[in-house]
């Protein structure tokens, strides 16, 4: 008896050994520390990048500040020109330096007396653009999530480990562009959640969760497959462009560089070039959200229901309706409507206006071809402003705090 109970001392330890190596293999999938890159700063600022200056002075610190300047002084003529198409007005430093919100500096070399560098301005959009005159306000798309993938080895990835693709993305202004970029950090549980075989599911309700969960209406996939001719020597980069849960193809370009070390500067240029792609898609109308992400709730007959009160008039009826919602306290919301054109903002506000108790109603974010919100100034609460939007022939989605209608 002792001899055989010898032998079944070791299978609850290496089971339980076999149970930690598991979980500890779980946690290494979710706690990979080689993840991860945080979007630097997507203010709405004017850049001007690419721009080169050599400057000899006394001391190394004195030719940094020339180089500087010399970049302020040619990035505004180039954002001038970029805006009129025309000579830039002189500006002194001083003006220049009220207006300028930061140096970029790509690369530069610094001597005991020169520099040279590769540099980019960031031009304050207020003070800039009353000196421009171009308005602080713009068009954008409705809040698309982005997913990079890229193909190295045969091998598609998209947040399970840092990759070039996602570090251009995360390094990519987007306060300058027309597209309303969700770019995910690449921790917690997006390498999870965002993979590769997350872009290629057909299915509506799992898109429904997670672009809800950040915050968007829909999703585009940059792609570029990296072909190296030899260790060491040219990259190609097959760069394509996909949107929608349906990965509907939008356009596709090709890239190359003469080593690896060149290949982040052409992730560079391919995020830029994916800008401007997408940028004309939004132009033609090809980068509206998919009616079917969003949940459409059937309307209850219930609610609107009503009945006959005797001895009241119907011009008594919405007055009712108006003191009760007063009593009830005014409120502001935010409404989600599809902006498909111009003509669609005007009519949505107007039927919204119309709704008895909507003290104001106007749009604060306006996306042609997308989702706009509208602020909604209501005397009464949530409820009561879902059921009015739906008397009104709304259908109307909630969620997050905001609504959502179509007709």
């Amino acid at each position: 008896m002792n001899d055989f109970s010898r032998f079944l001392r070791p299978v609850p330890i290496a089971l339980a050994l076999g149970l930690a190596g598991l979980g500890a293999a779980v946690i290494a999938q979710i706690e990979g520390g080689d993840r991860g890159v945080a979007p630097i700063d997507s203010s709405s600022d004017f850049e001007v990048s690419g721009i080169k200056v050599d400057v000899a002075a006394k001391t190394a610190d004195a030719a940094r500040y020339g180089g500087w300047r010399e970049a302020q002084r040619q990035g505004w003529r180039l954002l001038w020109t970029n805006v009129h198409g025309g000579p830039a007005p002189g500006l002194s430093d001083s003006a220049l330096d009220s207006i300028v919100a930061g140096i970029v500096v790509d690369n530069e070399q610094v001597g005991p007396n020169r520099y040279i560098a590769t540099l980019g301005v960031l031009f304050d959009r207020v003070r800039a653009g009353q000196i421009l005159g171009v308005s602080g306000s713009s068009i954008r798309s409705a809040p698309l999530l982005v997913i990079p993938v890229q193909w190295s080895g045969g091998t598609p990835q998209s947040f399970e480990t840092r990759t070039e693709w996602q570090k251009a993305w995360a390094r990519f202004r987007t306060g300058g562009s027309s597209i309303d970029y969700v770019r995910p950090s690449g921790t917690g549980a997006d390498p999870l959640l965002l993979n590769y075989g997350q872009t290629g599911r057909p299915g509506r309700r799992w898109w429904r969760m997670l672009l809800d969960q950040y915050g968007a209406a829909d999703v585009l996939v940059p792609q570029v497959r990296l072909e190296r001719m030899w260790p060491g020597g040219p990259v190609i980069g097959h760069f394509s462009a996909r949107f929608g849960p349906d990965s509907r193809p939008l356009s596709n370009f090709v890239l190359r560089v003469g080593s690896s070390g060149g290949i982040p500067q052409m992730m560079d240029e391919g995020v830029r070039r994916m800008d401007q792609m997408f940028a004309k898609a939004l132009a033609d109308g090809r980068l509206r959200p998919d009616s079917s992400l969003v949940i459409e709730q059937p309307v209850d007959a219930d609610v609107l229901a009503t009945e006959d009160v005797p001895g009241l008039e119907a011009t008594d009826t919405s007055e009712t309706i108006d003191a009760g919602a007063a009593i009830a306290g005014t409120a502001t919301f935010s409404v989600q409507y599809e902006t498909p054109d111009v003509a669609s903002v005007g009519s949505t506000e107007a039927a919204v206006r119309g709704i008895a108790g909507v003290r104001s109603a106007s749009t604060g974010s306006l996306a042609l071809g997308g989702i706009s919100v509208m602020r909604v100034t209501f005397a009464g609460d949530m409820a009561a402003l879902k059921a009015a939007l739906s008397a009104r022939g709304f259908r109307v989605q909630e969620g997050g705090g905001a609504l959502r209608i179509s007709r």
